[in-house]
């Protein structure tokens, strides 16, 4: 990911954060020698902080996604898209500034492992579900064991090490104390996205 000094976000902590809070994530993968040659899907992915260096995530594919078959083929990449919002050049005080885009997003590469264990699968099921219900909520053992026995036939689950990790944070880094203070409040008085990324504006802008 193109990451200019000023917009890298190298912290470890602030790259876990934002892809727990953006766990829905694009995994992209590639087989130079298959046809496609790149497949993407959109898969929930949770982070497990404990487990390697960068941590390690799991998720699971639907067994008739064809990116099953080159899910272990090589290094993959996992996206995680932020807060974002449009910036008008009506925030700034300066007249010779145009629109941009801010946004905070992290890159995470791994070569993938199909966890073909069924009770590692059904450990991610039941992890995945426990970080989006509340206490005491849905559960995968909650299903009769044949039901479940089914459902886990229908899903490839898989962990995916993290060996890279890239964060980039673009916002408005780089424009002086009234411009930006115009930018944040102007996001911060808008829509939920907005004032998401005008929340990630002032954080950073005093880190």
């Amino acid at each position: 990911m193109y990451r200019p000094p000023r917009f890298d976000m190298p912290q470890l902590e602030l790259c876990w954060e934002l892809m727990e809070q953006a766990s829905f994530a694009t995994l992209v993968s590639s087989a130079p020698e298959q046809s496609p040659t790149l497949l993407a899907s959109h898969v929930p992915l949770y982070l497990q902080r404990d487990l390697g260096e960068r941590g390690t995530l799991f998720g699971h594919l639907a067994t008739p996604n064809p990116h099953c078959a080159i899910l272990e083929a090589g290094e993959a990449l996992a996206i995680f898209s932020g807060p974002h919002a449009y910036v008008s050049p009506r925030f700034y005080q300066r007249e010779d500034l145009v629109p941009t885009w801010n946004y905070v997003a992290v890159h995470a590469y791994g070569t993938p492992r199909i966890l073909r264990d069924p009770g590692d699968k059904r450990h991610v099921l039941r992890e995945l579900s426990a970080r989006h219900e509340p206490e005491e909520g849905w559960s995968p053992d909650r299903l009769p064991p044949g039901q479940l026995d089914s459902k886990l036939r229908g899903v490839v689950a898989f962990v995916l090490p993290i060996e890279r990790l890239e964060g980039k944070a673009k916002l408005s880094q780089d424009k002086a104390d009234a411009d930006f203070t115009g930018a944040s409040e102007a996001l911060a008085a808008s829509d939920e996205t907005a004032r998401a990324t005008a929340a990630w504006m002032r954080r950073l802008r005093g880190a």
